[in-house]
């Protein structure tokens, strides 16, 4: 751990204010949930909680059995990182944070078709499916994105259509029902 040098008071209510630059650079936006943790020494460590970060092993066996079926490469993320990935994606990938493309193509609440001569969203830095068809859905639990479900084509220049469309919503539709029965 290390100090970043900048002190709060805690307010009448308990609360302390994040700073803004902390913030930014840990990606917290207003509403996010954070995770408190104690230790022995008295410290006080906050972390940055991943709903969909619960179900990381069943995504990834969710992933698998979609991949294995379809063909399609498989990514599902949450709304930092990639928590799985599954059908010859290089597993690179896992754990690897978003752009701010894909973190703005999920606030958008949008499903992304992109192929057949139309770019693909790059899903984390050097990403190089961008040339094959996919589709972005979001994963959403009561009311707010979680993360997204990503299918990705074959080859490149595939045509995503809709039987891929609706592969990836009812994948973001499941996750996003099991995080609403936990």
């Amino acid at each position: 751990m290390r100090a970043t040098g900048i002190v709060r008071r805690i307010d009448d209510l308990g609360r302390v204010v994040v700073p803004k630059e902390i913030r930014r650079i840990l990606k917290i936006r207003e509403g996010d949930p954070l995770e408190i943790y104690t230790d022995k020494e008295g410290e006080i460590i906050l972390k940055k909680y991943s709903p969909i970060g619960e179900l990381t092993e069943f995504a990834k066996e969710y992933a698998e059995a979609i991949a294995s079926v379809s063909g399609y490469k498989v990514i599902i993320t949450d709304r930092d990182q990639v928590i799985a990935v599954a059908g010859g994606v290089k597993k690179d990938y896992q754990g690897k944070n978003l752009t701010g493309k894909m973190e703005e193509v999920m606030s958008d609440r949008d499903i992304i078709l992109s192929g057949a001569g139309k770019k693909g969203v790059e899903i984390v830095d050097k990403y190089e499916y961008t040339d094959y068809g996919q589709v972005i859905c979001p994963i959403v639990c009561d009311g707010d994105i979680i993360g997204a479900v990503v299918v990705i084509g074959k080859d490149t220049g595939m045509q995503i259509g809709d039987t891929e469309s609706r592969l990836a919503a009812v994948a973001a539709s499941f996750l996003g029902k099991q995080m609403e029965s936990r």
